[in-house]
């Protein structure tokens, strides 16, 4: 019989990602901040090609990717209601990291498997943050899906997409537990 970790299984049977919205200063310090991105490169990796890299955003690069906001928004005809959410998300936080899908050239590995890894990382990130008892959540929002932003603001190259933004804060207020799936619905066992 295997010996479980309770721990981190009691970690991850209750494991809840806090709004971005409510996380505030202070944030990870630099060392703290590269022990959870260790983790994080922690993650399946078919190939060992590491089809991913992280852009760290601290608060000067999201307030000045907030001001990108509104010219990208009326390039894209993007819903005025929207605008100043997607304003905030930036504006608002002193934190995140850019997980960046980067994949490689490989006869072996589809492009498909390295941008699951990517996601991966994503998890593993938000994950590793939240068990070091900081609030975390993973984004996106319209402005992460735009080449011109994407390219321009935050500096990923041309072959690259943002595979999620992880918000990184103190947690201000813990969230009430949220609806989870239920198992019946999305189980099928197959044994024959």
């Amino acid at each position: 019989m295997p010996i479980p970790n309770q721990a981190a299984l009691d970690f991850l049977l209750t494991r809840r990602s806090r709004p971005a919205k409510t996380l505030r200063a202070p944030v990870p310090d630099h060392a703290t901040l590269e022990m959870l991105l260790t983790a994080a490169a922690r993650t399946p990796d078919h190939g060992k090609l590491e089809p991913w890299r992280f852009i760290v955003l601290e608060k000067p690069a999201l307030s000045r990717l907030a001001g990108l906001i509104p010219d990208r928004a009326v390039a894209l005809n993007i819903a005025p209601d929207t605008l100043e959410k997607s304003i905030s998300q930036y504006r608002d936080a002193n934190l995140a990291v850019a997980v960046v899908d980067s994949p490689v050239a490989s006869k072996k590995v589809p492009q498909i498997e390295q941008t699951y890894s990517a996601g991966a990382v994503c998890l593993s990130l938000l994950n590793a943050t939240l068990a070091a008892g900081w609030g975390a959540n993973w984004l996106s929002g319209w402005a992460s899906h735009d080449r011109v932003f994407c390219e321009d603001g935050i500096g990923i190259m041309a072959h690259e997409r943002i595979a999620g933004l992880i918000y990184i804060g103190t947690e201000t207020n813990a969230p009430p537990e949220r609806p989870r799936p239920n198992l019946a619905q999305k189980i099928t066992w197959v044994d024959a």
